[in-house]
């Protein structure tokens, strides 16, 4: 495995700043635990379709918004 591979990129996830290993949005959903289908996520001002996130890649200093749906009564 390369160094750059292997090193964090820092994004603003929600406003905050956070260190990821991620590099798509595929790979920062399960970094985090979440599932899939009821997540909603916005890159730098861009709503990413669900179908895309395996292919939309993560750069440093990227702004995601991600919202998470939680069900129930």
């Amino acid at each position: 495995m390369s160094a750059q591979s292997s090193a964090e990129l820092t994004i603003h996830l929600n406003g905050e700043p956070r260190q990821v290993k991620a590099r798509s949005l595929s790979e920062l959903i399960e970094e985090l635990g979440l599932t899939r289908r009821m997540i909603a996520i916005e890159q730098n001002l861009e709503v990413v379709p669900r179908s895309m996130y395996a292919d939309t890649l993560l750069s440093d200093g990227d702004r995601i918004e991600l919202v998470h749906m939680i069900g129930g009564g």
